[in-house]
């Protein structure tokens, strides 16, 4: 029981980011008004989906330097769940874009780098699939992954910046701290950034114990 609080504090915080997302009272700002809400579930995610990926590439670098496998099923299963709150970022997103810009996709610099960034995980996953070598698979995985990272961050957050942009804090529009002074957001938000990011964690640690149990499995049936 002690072992799995972090799963019930993940499910309390869902059910609470679910409920007060849809329930408490938000700020009536221009143009968003009740889209505001999707704040909690467009932004957080992306938010959690750093945080995974973040770890995917701790766990890369630890293969690289012990070839030991166990580091490369965290590495791929925890990007493997981010690339899953990528997707549902972007989903997410485009529904909030056509209550408040008028469409699903208007060609903003944020929406085209993180379609680009998303297709770059994409080849991750194509590129692991279509090595047959374990070792290899996971050695070259962990170079493209490190490297993917470290163009993912500036292709979101810096890029866009440097042009004209829809989203708040870009292009010269305000960002949610410089007009949000009652804080009501902030209750909800960083606890839905931690649910997320510890539902992306359960949903990764559950995928490598079973990609573990498969490798078990196929390794006796080769020395049986």
């Amino acid at each position: 029981m002690r072992q799995n609080w972090w799963k019930i504090l993940t499910i309390l915080l869902l059910l609470y980011t679910l409920t007060a997302g849809l329930l408490m009272d938000v700020p009536r700002l221009p143009i968003l008004n009740e889209t505001i809400r999707a704040l909690y579930f467009h932004v957080t995610m992306w938010f959690g989906m750093i945080l995974l990926l973040t770890i995917s590439v701790y766990f890369s670098i630890k293969y690289l330097r012990s070839n030991d496998l166990k580091h490369d099923d965290m590495a791929i299963e925890f990007a493997g769940a981010a690339i899953l709150y990528g997707v549902l970022g972007i989903v997410t997103g485009m529904l909030w874009a056509k209550f408040t810009w008028g469409d699903y996709w208007s060609g903003d610099p944020k929406q085209n780098a993180a379609a680009i960034g998303i297709l770059m995980y994409f080849a991750y996953l194509i590129l692991r699939n279509s090595l047959t070598d374990s070792q290899q698979r996971a050695r070259i995985g962990a170079i493209y992954n490190i490297f993917a990272f470290a163009a993912f961050i500036p292709l979101i957050f810096v890029l866009p910046r440097l042009t004209d942009s829809l989203h708040p804090g870009n292009g010269g529009n305000p960002g949610f701290n410089a007009y949000d002074l009652d804080s009501k957001l902030r209750m909800v938000f960083y606890p839905a950034i931690i649910g997320w990011t510890l539902l992306g964690g359960w949903i990764a640690t559950v995928r490598v114990r079973m990609r573990r149990m498969e490798r078990t499995i196929e390794d006796r049936m080769i020395n049986s």
